[in-house]
């Protein structure tokens, strides 16, 4: 499990936004920014398929970085909190995508079928799971840890950057003590709402990109 590249200290997350394996090449790369367009994305899944955000135009599409070996993380998907967002999320219609941005040979990274495995033994439920082992995806939305959430509308337009909840902890007995920022996100703005935090701290895991040259 790559135990020596292994970190649990909390990093704290700069805006960002979302984006699949591979972004339009030689496009420089900004912070996305809430209220504007999220960074289009074309990007691989487990299952070898392509994936774009152009192709959920009218759906709203949430992104999750990933790291199965990061107790953050952990946290949410032994309690089951993870699995019932995404589950709750796919009935409203909501394309859920998790991103894994983990360079090779580093904590969380995993194959494609080991990303399929996880998926089946974590009983998890998104739409697809990318593997962005460039850390392009990654570093587009500027996701600092795991877990890192986004929330695109139907527009295109990042309505939600930052943390699962409010508790930056690792205890499972926090999950129902905190204040839940994607649930509430996903519920305001299906409601026609507007979000009331649309930007907040990701806690968790450092993301292990790869350098760039």
């Amino acid at each position: 499990m790559h135990s020596a590249l292994f970190t649990r200290r909390t990093s704290l997350l700069a805006l960002g936004g979302a984006t699949a394996s591979l972004v339009l090449p030689g496009t420089a790369l900004a912070k996305p920014q809430v209220g504007v367009s999220a960074p289009a994305f074309n990007g691989t899944g487990s299952d070898g398929k392509a994936y774009k955000l152009a192709d959920y135009r009218g759906k709203t599409v949430v992104l999750e970085w990933t790291n199965h070996e990061c107790p953050y993380v952990g946290k949410h998907y032994r309690s089951g909190n993870m699995q019932v967002l995404q589950k709750d999320a796919a009935g409203g219609g909501v394309v859920w995508l998790s991103v894994i941005s983990s360079m090779p040979d580093s904590q969380g990274y995993v194959s494609a079928a080991q990303a399929n495995d996880l998926t089946k033994a974590r009983n998890a439920a998104p739409a697809a799971v990318l593997l962005d082992p460039d850390g392009v995806i990654g570093r587009a939305y500027d996701a600092r840890v795991t877990p890192t959430m986004a929330i695109i509308d139907g527009k295109g337009t990042l309505i939600y950057i930052g943390g699962i909840d409010s508790i930056r902890s690792t205890d499972l007995a926090d999950v129902p003590k905190a204040a839940p920022y994607v649930k509430d996100a996903l519920r305001r703005h299906a409601a026609g709402q507007p979000i009331a935090h649309p930007v907040t701290q990701a806690y968790g895991c450092t993301i292990k990109y790869k350098p760039t040259a």
